[in-house]
């Protein structure tokens, strides 16, 4: 049963952690082969789910330590009919895997008796090339596509869905509108280039104010990931009713752009107590930053120094 789905604590100032940078913490740092940068497949087998459980683990110690709640991200970023289908899987294998996978988080919630609140959002990732808006997609067509997953997440104890890493905001109505349908809340989570623009140009203030008029602001609130804070610290310099609206930061270790992260043959980790710096910062500049974890190239280390530098004003 889902647990927090009509009252998410986020929205109440509670601060929860999340995860880092799964699948290059998977690759990099624990050598797993995770092709096209899928880590959903993991939990096909014990020792997927077994490496898995330990991940997660690690992050919840953390917000033990610090006395957060925390945010369980599936391991469904890759998990929709596209991605599914170059790995070989079926949309009967999908609906199963994406099922088990919350499964899976329900049940780490449910052992984690030093936790609370403990909030599970199925992950949704783009139907493309999150860098790349030239397969862009209308937002009637997003809406169709998203909404088989979304519609997955629903039988299940997902609190909430969480789309990440999108470059358009015809994307982001779409998965919106999805989620509408089946009455999970949603959070939409755009990336930007080293200038805070999308990657399709779009001003990121702007797409989060498109995005609001196109769903009748609907969205439980927006995130930015995928990002070095640099890349976007510039475009929060402002008064501007959408910094209410960014609800979580999951930010990239390293400054360097989408296109050089993708030919990097070494993982950039930038330096962890420089990025917690950066997000104390930013939860000076947005008032409702509540959600906060890493993407590419962070680690437990990078959670454990934000929450160091971020949590002990939060329970003052």
């Amino acid at each position: 049963m889902a647990s927090y789905r009509n009252n998410l604590p986020q929205l109440d100032n509670t601060l929860l952690l999340t995860d880092s940078g799964l699948e290059t913490t998977l690759i990099f740092h624990e050598g797993h082969d995770l092709p096209l940068f899928a880590a959903y497949p993991l939990m096909e087998t014990a020792e997927g789910r077994q490496a898995l459980a330990r991940y997660y683990r690690r992050h919840m110690i953390i917000a033990t330590d610090h006395e957060t709640g925390f945010l369980l991200e599936a391991p469904t970023w890759r998990a929709s009919r596209d991605w599914g289908a170059q790995l070989g899987h079926r949309p009967e294998d999908l609906a199963r895997l994406n099922r088990a996978a919350i499964g899976f988080l329900s049940d780490l919630r449910g052992a984690a008796h030093a936790v609370r609140p403990v909030v599970i959002s199925g992950n949704i990732g783009p139907r493309g090339d999150g860098y790349q808006p030239d397969t862009a997609m209308s937002a009637a067509e997003a809406e169709d596509y998203h909404a088989e997953q979304i519609d997955w997440f629903a039988e299940t104890d997902a609190d909430l869905v969480t789309a990440v890493t999108l470059s358009t905001v015809a994307e982001g109505v779409g998965v919106i509108r999805a989620a509408a349908r089946f009455g999970l809340p949603v959070v939409v989570s755009y990336t930007v280039e080293t200038d805070g623009h999308l990657p399709d140009g779009t001003p990121l203030g702007r797409a989060f104010e498109q995005t609001d008029d196109q769903t009748d602001a609907a969205a439980a609130y927006f995130m930015v990931n995928c990002a070095h804070p640099d890349h976007f610290r510039r475009a929060l310099d402002c008064d501007e009713g959408w910094l209410e609206r960014i609800g979580g930061i999951r930010a990239n270790a390293s400054r360097l752009s989408h296109a050089e992260l993708d030919e990097a043959e070494e993982l950039d980790a930038g330096d962890p107590d420089e990025l917690a710096r950066d997000y104390a910062e930013l939860r000076r500049l947005l008032p409702n930053l509540t959600v906060l974890g890493g993407c590419c190239g962070t680690d437990h280390r990078h959670v454990e120094a934000i929450a160091a530098s971020c949590a002990a004003s939060a329970i003052a």
